[in-house]
């Protein structure tokens, strides 16, 4: 009897051991599911490479804005200008894939810069994930009201009677703003100095007072200037007109050919962060996109809103702009060291 009473009493325990041992696998594979489901657990930061007030700022703070009430946490705005955003990008690029980074991404930062440093101090193909892609930023050629040229040609003429001696303002190398005169440069077949400032605004308010003879800028952080009469917009670098200018011709329509700069601006996290937080930031900013008081606000801003893309779609739209616009830059010798 005694033997027949031990059986049942281990059978039980057994049972116990084998279940406990089966479930702990289990367990822990659900584990990280279950961290990434609390994220995120505190605030989000968001790195704008580019100083307070400039357009990409602009775009930065009302996403930051609209993400802050989506997921429940504060996202604090970092920004870090200079260098063409070169500093904070490689900031971004080292700080800790945990999901509690989010740096605001252009073709400057992820492109330009590439060809203008020998050394950037990140990849953006090795060292980011990007996110999402939310809309262009196309600029506009101005001169100072005492410039007497009256149109793009009048611009080329005066260019072309000095090489080399007149200039154009820039937000800092690297930006887009630098590479439209670049272009512009390579369109006209002569030399024209780049005289880089550190941010838009001291670089607009040169060439407001004729210590540089043109710039190419956001449009809207030149509107004011123009409808006040300060500065002359001869023509915008969009394929299209701007609904903000719309008797301003574009480059093409000026008479330059193959002239189109529209930087594009967009979002990136570190290497190694949680393809589900990857996700869920690819959702989130996609659907701010969409709103339609965020596609009214940044029009003001001049910002021509893209179709929703995916991370991997983001990603190509890098590869595919390296491949057109490095070979640009290297043609053009212009450098950032």
């Amino acid at each position: 009897m005694t033997r027949k009473q031990e059986v049942p009493t281990r059978r039980p325990v057994g049972r116990r051991r084998v279940l406990a041992g089966a479930m702990l696998p289990g367990a822990l594979m659900l584990a990280p599911s279950a961290a990434h489901a609390a994220w995120p657990e505190r605030p989000v930061r968001m790195i704008i490479p580019f100083v307070a007030g400039a357009g990409a700022d602009i775009v930065g703070r009302t996403y930051a804005e609209e993400l802050a009430k989506t997921l429940g946490q504060p996202v604090v705005v970092d920004n870090k200008g200079g260098a063409g955003g070169l500093m904070a990008t490689a900031e971004g690029a080292r700080a800790p894939g945990d999901g509690y980074t989010l740096l605001l991404i252009s073709q400057g930062t992820t492109v330009f810069n590439l060809g203008l440093y020998k050394a950037p101090g990140y990849d953006p193909l090795k060292d980011l994930m990007p996110v999402a892609i939310c809309g262009t930023l196309p600029n506009v050629l101005v001169v100072a009201a005492g410039n007497p040229a009256k149109s793009v040609a009048d611009l080329i003429a005066q260019v072309r009677a000095r090489p080399g001696e007149l200039t154009y303002g820039s937000s800092g190398v690297g930006s887009s703003i630098h590479l439209s005169g670049v272009i512009f440069e390579q369109r006209v077949g002569t030399k024209v100095q780049h005289v880089p400032y550190r941010g838009a605004p001291p670089a607009i308010l040169a060439v407001v007072n004729g210590e540089v003879t043109m710039g190419f800028f956001n449009t809207p952080t030149v509107l004011g200037q123009i409808k006040s009469g300060k500065l002359k917009a001869l023509a915008v670098t969009s394929k299209d007109r701007s609904p903000l200018l719309p008797d301003v011709p574009t480059m093409g329509e000026a008479g330059v050919a193959d002239f189109v700069v529209a930087t594009w601006l967009g979002y990136a996290v570190p290497a190694g962060t949680p393809e589900a937080v990857v996700a869920r930031f690819n959702t989130e900013i996609n659907r701010i996109s969409a709103m339609p008081q965020v596609k009214e606000k940044l029009a003001v801003q001049g910002v021509d809103m893209l179709a929703p893309r995916s991370p991997a779609a983001a990603r190509q739209l890098i590869v595919d702009d390296q491949a057109v616009w490095l070979p640009i830059i290297r043609q053009s010798g212009a450098k950032a060291e």
